[in-house]
């Protein structure tokens, strides 16, 4: 049973969210280019002084290919891997925080400049909300 706590501030949420296909795009080409910058030469440097055994080695991208050192995975596999486990990542926490608190979601997927914008706006608005409340 989980407690709900009331909030010490007077908080303003708000969400970026994308449409899914090219968030996912995004994804893969962000783990591409973390493989790129040397996370598997990283990523080894741990896996060699018995890194696993940690907390922190559970966290994606060490987990995948700290299979793949074992000879569990391909590269390729761990890769993949890493990219599916990544976009699931991405779906658990939009779900959360959907379901668990009160944001106003903006999607950022076209026109990234006008939505800035009305974020601004939005926010804005609800401080002078607040302010208004306040005085």
């Amino acid at each position: 049973k989980q407690t709900q706590l009331e909030p010490v501030y007077e908080a303003i949420f708000v969400g970026l969210s994308m449409e899914r296909k090219k968030l996912y795009a995004r994804i893969n080409a962000r783990v591409d280019k973390m493989i790129e910058s040397g996370l598997i030469e990283e990523a080894y440097r741990l896996y060699q002084q018995n890194f696993r055994d940690t907390q922190a080695a559970q966290a994606i991208g060490y987990k995948e290919l700290f299979d793949y050192f074992d000879g569990k995975l391909s590269k390729e596999e761990a890769i993949e891997l890493l990219k599916r486990n990544s976009r699931k990542y991405a779906k658990r926490q939009y779900t959360w925080f959907q379901n668990k608190m009160e944001i106003k979601w903006f999607d950022v997927t076209e026109d990234r400049d006008k939505k800035i914008e009305e974020i601004f706006q939005y926010v804005a608005g609800k401080l002078k909300h607040v302010e208004n409340n306040i005085l």
